[in-house]
């Protein structure tokens, strides 16, 4: 299974590119079946002419108008395979029988058939497939939200026992830290499942959280490369028994500043007021992140808590409502926040790797604002302009630095 993004297919020579290295693998005895994102900046593109036309999209048509762009990719590499003699084959999301809940624009895999897949693989055809989309129990096109395209591609490795789902990117795997935060930020050979869902969960971007969780489930085995170089990257599976003494506690530091702080004053402090708080957010699909109660004063209390900056108008609206309906004294927000985090399996065995965190901000006068920690991962809510600083300081302090800079191509900020 080898699945290409955006980046990877966004001009003719690019797929030419994938079709030769699609072609190489299958000469060496590979059954082989792609998954491709759209073209390059094509989903944004189709975004932008639905704003210019409309100011309402409905969710089906939606997914009608953005499932387009990857069945240009998947027909245009298609004819550049059999340009070079390889029998292949596209088909839609639909026709290898992705089937989906009916929420548009961010459905979830339900079942996977795939007989065409397993036919045409069959006759030794390559099969190209496009991501990110398929048909829910209703018969209905629907579209699998951000990263969908990793998530399709897992999806189909887990139904046909692939060997290997390689995931090709801009970048050659996954990192230490984002290098272009940290130069010195080192490729990590191997990662856990349950590593890689902490980094996915605390805003890394090389992998969707949904795709990551479908392969711990399945337990199918992850090869993260780049489709510029064709090196190995990073392998993300089951590595239990493969550690050694060499390998470093802290396996990543992962900034993310797509957050905002809301803060309720003066909340009731009685049962059933956080419920009052959160429910109604949870029913209107804003997903509540790191979430801080102060100790309770004169029977009151404070309440702080993060959420996407995209939600924050929603968030805004019911935490307002819910403050008056509670008798909370206020209600403030700051989209001027990050959230870092460090993830390491290591932290299972090795005390005081907080406290050290801790250290570490405060000598480089970095304030905490929110602390948030599970069995492998500490994260902390730092104002936006000490981000950077932040995370430099950590990745030193913790042993995490390559010795020399990272020479490769930096892929686009997102």
């Amino acid at each position: 299974m080898q699945k290409y993004g955006g980046t990877s297919v966004a001009d003719p020579d690019r797929i030419k590119a994938v079709a030769e290295h699609v072609a190489f693998t299958k000469r060496h005895g590979n059954d082989v079946v792609v998954v491709v994102s759209a073209m390059g900046k094509t989903t944004d593109n189709l975004m932008s002419l639905a704003n210019q036309v409309s100011s309402t999209h409905p969710g089906r048509e939606m997914d009608m108008l953005l499932t387009t762009g990857e069945r240009i990719s998947m027909a245009l590499l298609c004819m550049a395979l059999a340009d070079i003699g390889v029998d292949a084959v596209s088909m839609t999301g639909s026709q290898v029988g992705i089937i989906t809940d009916t929420v548009h624009t961010k459905a979830k895999i339900v079942e996977v058939k795939g007989d065409r897949l397993r036919e045409a693989l069959g006759h030794g055809r390559v099969v190209v497939v496009a991501g990110f989309q398929g048909v829910s129990t209703d018969k209905e096109i629907t579209t699998l939200g951000r990263g969908g395209s990793d998530t399709t591609a897992v999806a189909l490795a887990a139904a046909l026992s692939a060997d290997v789902c390689e995931i090709y990117t801009d970048v050659t795997g996954v990192f230490s830290a984002d290098p272009r935060i940290v130069p010195q930020a080192r490729k990590l050979q191997h990662l856990s499942f349950e590593e890689m869902l902490e980094m996915a969960g605390v805003g890394s971007k090389v992998l969707a959280l949904r795709s990551v969780e479908f392969a711990r489930n399945h337990n199918v085995p992850l090869h993260v490369r780049s489709s510029f170089t064709w090196e190995h990257g990073t392998w993300v599976r089951n590595v239990e028994g493969e550690s050694n003494m060499e390998d470093p506690i802290i396996s990543g530091v992962v900034q993310d500043a797509s957050e905002s702080k809301v803060t309720i004053f003066a909340v009731p402090d009685r049962p059933g007021v956080s419920a009052a708080i959160f429910e109604p957010l949870a029913n209107a699909n804003v997903n509540v992140d790191m979430i801080v109660q102060n100790t309770s004063r004169e029977g009151h209390t404070d309440i702080s808590f993060t959420v996407p900056k995209a939600d924050m108008k929603v968030a805004e609206e019911i935490v307002t409502r819910v403050s008056k309906e509670i008798g909370a004294g206020g209600v403030t927000h700051d989209t001027d926040i990050a959230k870092i985090s460090l993830v390491g399996a290591g932290m299972k065995t090795s005390p005081g790797i907080a406290a050290k965190m801790f250290r570490v901000l405060a000598e480089n006068e970095v304030n905490i604002q929110m602390i948030s920690t599970s069995t492998i991962r500490v994260s902390v809510v730092v104002a936006l302009g000490k981000m950077e600083l932040a995370v430099r300081s950590l990745h030193t302090a913790f042993g995490l630095d390559s010795g020399s800079a990272y020479s490769a191509p930096l892929p686009e900020r997102k």
